[in-house]
């Protein structure tokens, strides 16, 4: 798995290339919420996806990237991320699909 640096501030927005994916991924907190949002290609993949611990964030091949996104609580179960622990006690990971399949994120 990949780790993904991340700023302890409340809105981000961020190119990063993901197995050769050119993606844009913005994390952004609503409420007691976050939520992203991430295109390939300037191709919306999903919008407005809450984020939260251990759970997929695409979760379905045929959207368009290859591999998933998770973000863990590195220090408990927390359900969703605070902005002052992002790259810290939240991190965010891409994994390739024979990870997924392996095992290796879950």
């Amino acid at each position: 798995m990949i780790a993904i640096p991340l700023q302890p501030i409340p809105a981000q927005a961020f190119n990063v290339s993901l197995d050769g994916q050119p993606c844009r991924i913005a994390l952004y907190q609503k409420g007691d919420r976050f939520y992203t949002d991430l295109s390939i290609n300037g191709v919306v993949i999903v919008q407005a996806r809450m984020v939260l611990n251990s759970v997929w964030i695409v979760r379905y091949a045929y959207l368009g990237l290859v591999g998933d996104l998770v973000m863990f609580d590195t220090m408990g179960t927390d359900d969703g991320p605070n902005y002052d622990g992002l790259g810290t006690r939240y991190k965010l990971y891409y994994a390739t699909p024979d990870e997924i399949a392996d095992g290796v994120a879950s």
